[in-house]
This record gives C-alpha cells, sequence and structure tokens, in this order.
C-alpha cells in the first residue's frame, strides 16, 4: 500500500503518513486540522469541498492523496492575509453572500479560481463557471454579485 508522505499546503510542506487512497479531503481535515473545506455530498457534485490544486478548482473530497501529492494546494484558510479578507471573502460578506454558511469556502475558492483566469467575467461567465456548487440557502444572485464586486475590488489592487 502506498503511502504519502508530503504535502504542500497553503505554502507550507506539511508532513503526514497518509494511504495514498484516502481522499484529499478527509487528510485536509482529520491529518491537517484545516476543516473550512466542507464534506458535503461525497461525490464531488456541490462544491462544499472545493480547493485549489495548481490552480484550479477540485473537488477534494474525490480527489486521492496521490493525485494531490507533489502539487500546490490552496484551502480557504490561506486566503486571509496579514489580518486582510480576500476581496472575494470581503465581498461575500458585503453582498450577504451566505445564510447557513455550509457552502461558502467552496463557492469562495471556485470564484478565486474563475477570478484568477477572468479578471473581467460576465454574470453569465460567472453562472457558468459556478455551476457546479450548490447552495441550499438559494443565495445565488447575491454570490454572482460578490464576484462581480470582487472583480471590481481586485482591478482597483484590492489583489
Amino acid at each position: 500500500m502506498q503511502r504519502i508522505s508530503e504535502l504542500h499546503v497553503n505554502g507550507t510542506r506539511q508532513k503526514i503518513d497518509a494511504d495514498a487512497d484516502r481522499s484529499l479531503l478527509s487528510v485536509l481535515r482529520d491529518d491537517l486540522d484545516l476543516t473550512g473545506s466542507k464534506y458535503g455530498c461525497g461525490e464531488g457534485q456541490c462544491g462544499a469541498c472545493t480547493v485549489l490544486i495548481d490552480g484550479q478548482a477540485t473537488r477534494s473530497c474525490i480527489t486521492r492523496l496521490s493525485a494531490a501529492a507533489g502539487k500546490k494546494i490552496i484551502t480557504i484558510e490561506s486566503l486571509e492575509k496579514n489580518g486582510r479578507l480576500h476581496p472575494l471573502q470581503q465581498a461575500f460578506l458585503e453582498a450577504d453572500a451566505f445564510q447557513c454558511a455550509y457552502c461558502t469556502s467552496g463557492m469562495i475558492m471556485s470564484g478565486v479560481a474563475l477570478l484568477s483566469k477572468n479578471q473581467n467575467p460576465s454574470d453569465q461567465e460567472i453562472v457558468r463557471f459556478m455551476e457546479g456548487n450548490i447552495c441550499r440557502c438559494g443565495t445565488y444572485p447575491r454570490i454572482v454579485a460578490a464576484i462581480r464586486k470582487a472583480a471590481q475590488s481586485m482591478k482597483g489592487g484590492g489583489r
């Protein structure tokens, strides 16, 4: 059985000893105590577990540790810098883009991936990119507004 001994998470190398077939989500939450990514459906369909792997929005619940080893993994915990929220985190607060907040970290991570590829997405592009993220509270219009607001903020030097 193959073991993974190190992951590159949030800019640091983390020593681990985990079975390569475990899900990345379980290692992040259970071994590294990074609990921002949530277990939702366990099938990669809801987006609550989204993290960035080499800049790509990735469902960590269906990503085997072996597929993430040696790659740069970014979780919601690393977006805040020096006491300042990422512009998308701030925009989510200002737009009241969440209610129960279970989906929020996955929504934000997917939104960050979108904004890194497209700094000025249209509403249609936002909706299309975010299709794999489910909000049970139905705050989709506010989520779109938050992503649009963050895009504007980032143009002005927000990040």
